[in-house]
């Protein structure tokens, strides 16, 4: 938990785009106490994290970690919109662990498909398509192949070689997509920064009913990817 408070606390600044001797300024406090905050060299008080939601504008449960919503709403599949498509309420009635997750999953993507269409760039949206593409053909290859009922006729790919192909695919569509990002092509230097403005903040603003699937997400995916560090 402090480790979150020193991450959050250290990105709410930055996003505000404001020096650490302004924030201290504001706070009351020292730069230098602001800065073992910063950096979990000392551990703060229960009134200087409230102190901290109110300048801010975030809750508390945000701050620490608990909620990965600004204002500290806790998610709940009912609370989260229908993405509109033909299986939505239907194919997961009844069920809320899967409705949730393919909400969270569905409405990300809308996110993230709008900031493509923004860009205005074909060549980056084949390659971050053609990496999800390849993403979910190996999730339900798995799942096909799960059931020894289930004919190989619907697929090119050999059991053999297929599992491999698929995560060479995968990691050469990554490296197209860093080199495109990059411009290491030459078609141009890089996006434009207002485009790519993928703040807690502003992605709350521009996308005020889909921002929590997309913050619930990075933080279930985060949750996953720590639990394979090592402690230290």
């Amino acid at each position: 938990m402090a480790i979150e408070f020193n991450r959050i606390l250290t990105l709410l600044r930055k996003e505000r785009g404001i020096t650490q001797k302004q924030a201290a300024q504001d706070l009351g406090i020292s730069q230098a106490q602001l800065s073992h905050y910063e950096k979990g060299i000392r551990e703060c008080s229960l009134a200087f994290v409230v102190q901290v939601a109110d300048y801010y504008g975030v809750s508390c449960d945000y701050l620490l970690g608990r909620s990965a919503e600004r204002s500290g709403q806790t998610i709940r599949v009912e609370d989260l919109p229908e993405t509109g498509s033909a299986t939505s309420g239907s194919v997961y009635r009844g069920s809320v662990l899967p409705t949730m997750y393919k909400k969270l999953i569905e409405n990300s993507l809308d996110i993230l498909y709008d900031k493509l269409q923004e860009s205005g760039d074909k060549e980056l949206v084949t390659e971050i398509s053609r990496y999800l593409m390849l993403a979910v053909y190996k999730v339900f290859r798995h799942l096909h192949d799960a059931s020894p009922r289930n004919v190989t006729g619907m697929f090119r790919i050999g059991a053999a070689r297929w599992q491999g192909s698929a995560d060479a695919a995968m990691r050469l569509t990554e490296a197209d997509l860093a080199a495109i990002l990059k411009g290491e092509d030459g078609n141009r230097e890089s996006l434009d920064p207002a485009t790519m403005a993928l703040t807690t903040e502003r992605l709350t603003q521009d996308y005020p009913r889909h921002a929590t699937s997309l913050l619930n997400l990075v933080k279930n995916a985060e949750e996953s990817m720590r639990g394979l560090q090592k402690p230290e």
